[in-house]
């Protein structure tokens, strides 16, 4: 089979394209036929292995050869003890921990999959699992939201179930991306790189997708009770903020942390059930083919895509 694959740490340019043997299911496992696999900021993390948390479990070279861990597809077969699905299945999940997505063919976790929506395609039902849970988590209430990194694929879920909690809502991103934030439906738009979003608050909830900044920037943003939950960002960051923001936040009647993230059917489908009612509607800016994965995840990682970036099979 084909699959995009890499041996050593660096830019897109360090994958190839190359065939391999097709993966068999073991106990427990399902070998699914690969329709589309969606990227995510995690697949670029590991590709260049920074932050140094991307290296878990390989510090000097790739744990996985091959990356890509939201995928959807067709199962082909299953493993021993496998019950809840059978060949012929359309399924999608967050297969993280194997991740094989950029193949035509993936073995994946029988508990990380979920059969497909009909209402939705592969390609829509792969942009779900990992982006929509990190919104659907993040987004918590309050009257006044802000989100960093509102332009990419959680923050499009993210800015959506924001207005529909009915708070106005704050997108925060590149130059490139504010009328695309705008559309999705944020009130107010920012480009970070001219402005400084901690002054402009304050609000009830910050949600960062993209850490870098002093965690008592973070405090000054937030209002008496307001909360400051980060996905991501460098080691230094996040350990700043899981220290010193939270020893910070809580002296000023402020809560900064670490979003948590939990994984899994029961996470991710009701993300994708608002998206077959039509409640939540699926950004896919581009999609590219199994053959143009680096540059698919070169448009990623530069940070141009607004909304959802797509791998799909012939």
């Amino acid at each position: 089979m084909r699959a995009v694959v890499y041996d050593r740490y660096g830019p897109p340019d360090v994958l190839r394209i190359e065939d391999v043997p097709r993966p068999a299911p073991g106990p427990g496992q399902v070998l699914v036929r690969i329709a589309a696999t969606s990227i995510n900021l995690s697949d670029w993390e590991c590709l260049t292995g920074s932050p140094l948390y991307a290296r878990i479990g390989g510090l000097r070279r790739p744990a996985a050869r091959v990356l890509g861990s939201d995928i959807a597809g067709v199962v082909e077969a299953v493993g021993p003890g496998v019950t809840g699905f059978r060949p012929g299945d359309p399924v999608y999940g967050d297969n993280l921990q194997i991740k094989g997505g950029f193949a035509e063919y993936a073995t994946a976790p029988a508990t990380v999959l979920a059969a497909k929506p009909e209402a939705l395609t592969f390609a829509q039902a792969a942009t779900i699992p990992q982006a929509g849970v990190i919104a659907h988590q993040g987004i918590t209430g309050g009257r006044r939201i802000l989100i960093n990194g509102a332009g990419g694929g959680s923050g499009s879920f993210a800015i959506q179930l924001a207005k529909r909690t009915g708070a106005h809502v704050t997108g925060v991103d590149n130059a490139s991306k504010l009328d695309f934030m705008r559309a999705v439906g944020a009130d107010r738009v920012l480009d970070y790189r001219s402005q400084d979003f901690t002054r402009t608050g304050p609000y009830d909830l910050v949600l960062d997708l993209v850490a870098h900044r002093s965690v008592f920037a973070y405090r000054r943003a937030l209002a008496p009770g307001g909360r400051y939950r980060c996905v991501g960002g460098t080691v230094r960051s996040l350990l700043r903020v899981l220290t010193v923001g939270a020893l910070a936040g809580r002296a000023t009647g402020r809560s900064l942390g670490v979003l948590a993230v939990k994984q899994g059917p029961a996470h991710f489908t009701p993300v994708a059930d608002l998206c077959t009612t039509g409640d939540l509607q699926i950004h896919i800016d581009r999609t590219f083919p199994l053959a143009e994965v680096p540059a698919a995840m070169a448009y990623v990682g530069e940070g141009r895509a607004r909304g959802k970036v797509v791998v799909t099979m012939a």
